[in-house]
């Protein structure tokens, strides 16, 4: 199946929301039990914006719906981690194993070397085997666990770290 990867516009965030707050329903992927509203994502899409920070959307070429998206952030507030984002990637339940999660990835590594990223660092619940393998594929690296520094659905959650270096030569 033919996947196209582009920066979201404004139409993309219904689908967005989707995808989103089926995540926080259904999952542990997102440590909140509160769904977003348009509006919130409104505000995360024009803070990204500001900051110069994709947000890149997948979907067939035939037609408009978002199979998934990925962006990343700041990692910590502070100037010292100015060089290090932190990326999240959501994918359509019905399209999960199908490769939209790398294709969303991929493309995150150019742009952020692009704006003098040094690291990028995925934080994943330890419960999702399939995030962590996508994102050994992707050449990040297992570099620590937090245990039980999350809570969701009646349980203490462990939280995985993992990175991988974006500048040139060090892949």
């Amino acid at each position: 199946m033919p996947i196209t990867v582009r920066d979201a516009t404004e139409a993309d965030l219904s689908g967005i929301l989707a995808i989103y707050n089926e995540v926080v329903r259904t999952s542990s992927a997102v440590y909140t039990e509160q769904e977003a509203t348009l509006e919130d994502r409104k505000v995360w899409f024009a803070q990204r914006a500001g900051q110069g920070y994709p947000v890149l959307v997948a979907g067939h070429p035939a037609d408009d719906s978002v199979l998934g998206y990925a962006t990343f952030g700041d990692f910590r507030p502070w100037p010292g981690y100015r060089h290090t984002v932190e990326h999240s990637v959501y994918v359509r339940a019905d399209m999960r194993g199908r490769g939209v999660g790398r294709a969303l990835v991929e493309p995150l590594f150019g742009r952020a070397a692009s704006l003098g990223k040094h690291v990028m660092v995925a934080g994943i619940d330890a419960a999702n085997p399939a995030s962590i393998r996508l994102h050994d594929r992707l050449g990040f690296e297992r570099v620590g666990t937090l245990r039980e520094v999350g809570h969701k659905f009646g349980r203490w959650l462990d939280l995985v770290f993992m990175q991988r270096f974006l500048d040139a030569g060090r892949d």
